[in-house]
């Protein structure tokens, strides 16, 4: 006999979904609209805790804390300061698969500028030692929040599955050293290895309520280019007797530009910024000049040809300007691609289409953002990292219609329509885990 769940996804949605196993395998690995609408108050009170108390990268230890207390109080087994802050929690039921469901923990270097009632006042020293605002610009708490509800409603419904679930509170994702140092800490030997791995990310393009994926490469590798160009100092009024490294740069900023215009295939996706030049004291003293660059890439070998095109470009602009040594090329690698995996991806797609509704979950194209989600496939787990939207979905609509800008993920602004979006992580967290746990 069929019975109907319905699924809250955002203010203006409802969606009724059938259980009926016979008619549709996918839509009983769902949890309830009454599980979910049970443990939202406490999962909504964590949220607002959390965005209200942010820590940056590597400095997560108050967060770690709460994650971890309450992941003893469901009966997960707890290991913490994997990796620095990182947080371990394993639920055994029975033989089958083993899973990983990880979320991130850091918050950034950013005043928050929302107006919320339970906005960040938080000011904390970075790795520098200089005093720094802190905020949730990312998200990071709703994955938390959203990641601890999705392991209540897992050990509820112990009898829908078995194997061994894996959760993980991972520290340091914005700077790219997280999932690395807990990998390095013996994330995967200590633990039982994971057979999948699976994680969410809050979107700020798509309304609350929608779903987003990609096939293949989803987040683009990172690296942090320092180039120090070196001239011959001297007065502003003399140029002749200088060799002037602001005018080998500008140079160099320009050819760098030709490298993914003309040296890179146009379906080979890369962006080579330069976010930072420095140089020179005075209107008229010829200086040494420092530039900083982000450099993104999707395939391994387009990202060694571009880094190496990089480094030629700056000398030999430097021996086109008669620089009297080299530049200093420092290289620093911030994260891998993350690359989700075809069949895994297809796999839990059919199972939220199913659940959702063939409208809710919708094919996005791969961003230039980076993920270090990525290690986890690098290390030979099958993983998919799945896009939740977190835009009210009146003001998306109405954005679309005039083109407005929205606040993005790093913003000062950005507030995620918490309530909705916190459901549908859930949803689309627990789903997944079924999907995967519960045959």
């Amino acid at each position: 006999m069929n019975r109907m769940i319905l699924v809250l996804l955002s203010g203006c949605m409802l969606l009724a979904v059938s259980t009926a196993a016979q008619t549709s395998p996918a839509a009983w690995m769902t949890p309830t609209a009454e599980q979910v609408s049970a443990i939202y108050p406490e999962v909504e009170l964590l949220y607002i805790d959390l965005h209200r108390n942010p820590e940056l990268a590597m400095h997560e230890q108050q967060t770690a804390v709460k994650l971890a207390e309450r992941m003893k109080a469901l009966g997960y087994e707890v290991t913490t300061g994997v990796g620095g802050t990182g947080v371990v929690a394993v639920l055994r039921n029975g033989n089958g698969p083993t899973v990983l469901l990880r979320t991130d923990m850091d918050a950034l270097p950013i005043e928050e500028k929302t107006g919320l009632p339970f906005a960040s006042q938080v000011t904390a020293k970075n790795d520098s030692g200089t005093p720094v605002p802190v905020m949730h610009a990312c998200g990071h708490d709703i994955h938390m929040s959203g990641w601890v509800g999705t392991a209540k409603l897992m050990a509820t419904n112990r009898d829908r599955w078995h194997g061994t679930l894996i959760l993980i509170g991972q520290p340091a994702e914005e700077t790219g050293e997280g999932a690395v140092a807990m990998i390095k800490d013996g994330l995967l030997t200590r633990f039982p290895k994971p057979d999948f791995a699976l994680s969410v990310h809050d979107s700020a393009v798509q309304p609350a309520g929608q779903v987003g994926f990609a096939s293949g490469y989803a987040w683009a590798s990172a690296d942090s280019v320092d180039i120090t160009i070196y001239g011959r100092g001297g007065h502003g009024g003399w140029p002749q007797n200088t060799i002037d490294p602001v005018v080998i740069a500008a140079r160099t900023i320009l050819t760098l530009q030709t490298i993914v215009s003309r040296e890179s295939n146009p379906l080979d996706p890369v962006v080579i910024t330069v976010g930072a030049i420095n140089g020179g004291t005075k209107n008229s003293i010829i200086p040494e000049v420092k530039m900083q660059l982000t450099v993104r890439t999707y395939k391994p070998e387009v990202r060694k040809r571009v880094l190496a095109s990089i480094e030629r470009v700056a000398k030999g602009e430097a021996i086109a300007g008669g620089a009297p040594k080299e530049p200093l090329v420092k290289i620093t690698p911030a994260a891998n691609a993350t690359h989700n995996d075809p069949e895994l991806t297809k796999r839990l797609v059919a199972t939220l289409r199913g659940v959702l509704g063939q409208a809710n979950v919708v094919e996005l194209a791969p961003v230039m953002g980076f993920e270090d989600f990525s290690e986890f496939n690098l290390a030979g787990i099958p993983s998919a990292d799945f896009w939740v939207g977190a835009v009210e979905p009146v003001k998306f609509a109405a954005a679309q219609k005039s083109g407005t800008p929205l606040p993005g993920l790093h913003s000062a602004l950005w507030a995620p329509n918490y309530q909705p979006t916190l459901k549908t992580v859930m949803v689309v967290e627990t789903t997944e885990l079924l999907e995967l746990l519960g045959h």
